[in-house]
């Protein structure tokens, strides 16, 4: 599907060229679905059936080290997120090796 890294503009020109929308419909689309997951997320979990489900995790402040000078350094506590995929996503991509 994608030769280079996957950006967002090679997934809009890919939405582009699969459904024949033009490229500024394909880019506010992708925009708009990016946005509306952000939204769904803030919640805390986002489920899509058949995908995986997205959570928020929260990490404490901890102490950090650079491998390189060895010198000690505090990482703030902030907000990550986890993604578990589907059983049907593992099952697909195993069947298709």
């Amino acid at each position: 599907m994608f030769k280079d890294k996957n950006k967002k503009e090679n997934i809009i020109k890919e939405l582009s060229t699969r459904t024949g929308f033009s490229s500024n419909l394909s880019k506010r689309i992708i925009n708009d679905l990016v946005e509306i997951l952000v939204q769904e997320l803030k919640s805390g979990h986002l489920n899509l059936k058949n995908l995986g489900s997205f959570k928020i995790i929260h990490k404490k402040e901890r102490k950090g080290r650079n491998p390189k000078t060895k010198e000690e350094f505090l990482i703030s506590s902030r907000k990550s997120i986890s993604f578990t995929t589907s059983k049907n996503i593992v099952d697909y991509l195993n069947k298709s090796l």
